[in-house]
This record gives structure tokens, C-alpha cells and sequence, in this order.
């Protein structure tokens, strides 16, 4: 067995350089841009009107003038007009460009119209300049980097790239994943289990998973037969990047992943890991493309393995930005005898002093998936002590959100 940081440097050593592709701004959602994004003007592109009402000139309201005569209507979307003589003002719409010569605009609110007169008369004193006028390039300026690379696109990121006239983005090409889940005793959901078999259930947490890093994967199920595995495994190797396997990693006499990956040409890299859960987890990979993680198949230790492990080894090949590492404190003394690194299910919330608290929720072993409904995340506990004192801080997992 080896320990947990030593898997986890051999699984970021296995990283493969994932190429990119274009794909339309339209359908760049939830992909990792690999270009930087850059203003092609500056932003605003105009001295742009923030609030309905007046435009005025800010040397009138110094000589003390409060009555204007309206001299026309600036709407957003129309050439800008030009502010002539004194005493006189344009109303102006929100969006609108800012009439030339007019440096200050006084919302309809704190100003009475007379339509008849064609009269605007401001009703507030100490106007400041550029009051309510968003100057040009104050917020970036042609040229200035607005997107980095290895952003996850979201919908702000679309909006920028939409303004700035990017109909196609360069992002990373997803990996094609395959899922497959091992066991006879595990039946598809749309099937009535017999006494001794349980619905399958990993494949689709993963698959659920994956869709929020905008990854399609494939689900298959194999029986636990050696010459079967190695002939439907092989067909599934042969077709994608990334298999992850859910099951058939432990010394039982129907645990033969280890045996039929090697036979398969894929070069196991470690297998047992110092740790609980999940300490069968198998990784290997098969030339310089192909990345193989078998997890044990009990519920949290394939859903462990995968927040703990795949997880970062996913968002460093797509080239994310790192994060970093989040930590908690926990909320009272646990004691546990492993030896072992062990992953505590906890529910991890802000307390009012905005302190992450890491609260134990400890469940009912390995095969306890519905404890994970009652957490969100695993506070990793090192293994060379037994006692954890409350207010101790230790990495946190989070599997969803905080």
C-alpha cells in the first residue's frame, strides 16, 4: 500500500495534454476556455448614461441655474446629439450615449418636467460632475485582458465574449469517458432486485458528475467473468480516453480487474492506498492517452475516490485555473483506530464569525450511500494519531456546495 499524498503526486503525474478545439459561444457553457479574451474597445465604449432624466451642462448648475429648456431627447441606440448654448438640456435615456458637451445627468426624480413649456427644473442642490455619467473606458480599456485561460466558461464569461464579437471559443476537448460498473449482484434501476441483488447506483453519481465539467460519458455494466472482461473491457479501452470502473478491485475471488487490466496491456501505477475508505483503488494507466481509475465498489468509496482523486486529475488535463485547497475546522472532538488516512463524512457550513466548520457525520460504514444525503463533504484525517480535538483544522473535500 502506499500513502495518500504519494497517490496522489503519481495521479498528477499522469496528466495527458488534452487538445482544443472551437465550439460555438452558444454551446461553450460549463467548457474550459483555452484562448485569453481581450477588449477589441473600451469598456463602456462611450461616455454612457446611467439613469433616466436631464443632461446638463455642469457650468450651468455653477452660475446657479436650476431651470433648463429641453432641447431634444438623446435615446439609447441613437447618434449622439450636442449640447449647445446655456440654460438648455437634453433628456436622456438609460444606455444612451452622453450628449456632447453635457457632463452631468439629473434623474426625472429629483426634476419637474413641463411638457407644455418643453421646461425641466431641478429640485436638488450640490450636483457633483459626471453625476450619473459612466465615462468611457473606466471600466477596461481596449486591449486589457478581460478572460484568462483555463477559465471555466459560465454565463458572465458568454456575456463578455458576446460583447466583444466571439461567436466560436477555443476550449479544451473533452475527454471521452467510459463508466463501467462490475458485479452480478447489481441490477439496472428500471429493474425489480431479487432478495440477493441491489440496483447499480456509482455509474450515475459519476455521470451526474461529469455533466458539471460539460463531460458526456458512456455506462456499461459486466458480469464478473474473467474471459467476458477482458473481451467487453477491451472493446471499451480501445474506444475511449478515460475508463473509470466502479467494483472489482479487491481480493475477493470475483475481483478481477487488476488481472484483466494487465492483461490488457494497462500499466498498473499503485493499487491499495493507506486510507478508509477506498483503500482497494486501482490506477494505471496505458501509453501516454489512456487513463484507467478502478475504485472499490462500495458506494463511498467509489465516491470518495472519485471527489478525492479524479476529481483534481479531471480539472488539471481540461487546464482549469487552480484553486486553492479548502480547509475546516472541526466541531468537536472524534476519535477513531485506523492507522489509516481516513475521509470523515461531514456537513461543512460558515458559522457568523465566517469560520468553515467541518460538523462529523459519520454513517454506518462504506455501503451507507444515503449517509451522503446528510453531508457534503469528506474532512480528511491524517493517520498517524488517533485523537481529533475539536477546533483542529484538516482538509476539507466538498462534493457539493458549501
Amino acid at each position: 500500500m502506499i500513502e495518500v499524498k504519494e497517490a496522489v503526486k503519481i495521479i498528477e503525474s499522469s496528466i495527458p495534454e488534452l487538445p482544443k478545439i472551437t465550439v460555438p459561444l452558444v454551446k461553450s457553457l460549463g467548457r474550459v476556455l483555452r484562448q485569453e479574451i481581450v477588449a477589441d474597445t473600451d469598456f463602456p465604449p462611450f461616455n454612457r448614461v446611467m439613469m433616466d432624466g436631464i443632461a446638463v451642462k455642469y457650468e450651468d448648475l455653477q452660475k446657479g441655474l436650476t431651470s433648463f429648456s429641453i432641447t431634444g431627447v438623446q435615446a439609447a441606440g441613437s447618434p449622439q446629439l450636442t449640447l449647445s448654448g446655456n440654460g438648455n438640456c437634453f433628456e436622456v435615456m438609460t444606455g444612451s450615449v452622453a450628449p456632447t458637451n453635457a457632463d452631468v445627468v439629473i434623474p426625472y426624480e429629483d426634476v419637474s418636467i413641463d411638457s407644455e413649456k418643453k421646461l425641466a427644473v431641478v429640485n436638488i442642490p450640490d450636483i457633483k460632475k459626471g453625476k450619473n455619467i459612466h465615462r468611457k473606458g473606466t471600466d477596461k480599456k481596449k486591449g486589457d485582458l478581460l478572460i484568462s485561460e483555463g477559465t471555466t466558461i459560465g454565463p458572465p464569461e458568454i456575456a463578455v465574449a458576446a460583447s466583444v464579437g466571439m461567436t466560436e471559443l477555443w476550449v479544451t476537448k473533452n475527454p471521452s469517458v467510459a463508466i463501467i460498473s462490475t458485479g452480478d449482484e447489481l441490477v439496472d434501476i428500471s429493474d425489480q432486485p431479487l432478495p440477493h441483488q441491489i440496483r447499480k447506483s456509482n455509474v450515475y453519481a459519476i455521470a451526474a458528475e461529469l455533466k458539471m465539467f460539460g463531460i458526456k460519458s458512456d455506462i456499461f455494466h459486466i458480469k464478473d467473468e474473467e474471459e467476458r472482461l477482458v473481451v467487453e473491457l477491451g472493446a471499451v479501452l480501445d474506444s475511449h480516453d478515460v475508463l473509470i470502473l466502479s467494483g472489482g478491485v479487491s481480493k475477493g475471488k470475483f475481483d478481477f480487474i487488476p488481472d484483466v487490466l494487465e492483461k490488457l496491456g494497462v500499466d498498473k501505477l499503485f493499487h491499495r492506498i493507506k486510507q478508509k475508505p477506498g483503500k482497494p483503488f486501482w490506477f494505471g494507466v496505458k501509453g501516454d492517452e489512456k487513463v484507467v481509475f478502478a475504485f472499490p465498489g462500495n458506494p463511498v468509496s467509489t465516491f470518495l475516490c472519485f471527489y478525492k482523486y479524479f476529481v483534481p486529475w479531471v480539472k488539471n488535463a481540461l487546464g482549469m485555473k487552480v484553486t486553492v485547497d479548502k480547509k475546516a475546522l472541526l466541531s468537536e472532538d472524534f476519535n477513531i483506530k485506523t492507522g489509516l488516512t481516513y475521509f470523515l463524512q461531514v456537513y461543512a457550513k460558515i458559522d457568523e464569525f465566517g469560520k468553515l466548520i467541518a460538523f462529523p457525520n459519520v454513517g454506518r460504514g462504506s455501503g451507507d450511500h444515503a449517509n451522503l444525503l446528510n453531508s457534503n463533504a469528506f474532512l480528511e484525517l491524517p493517520g498517524n494519531t488517533f485523537e481529533f480535538k475539536k477546533g483542529e483544522v484538516f482538509p476539507l473535500i466538498p462534493f457539493r456546495s458549501l
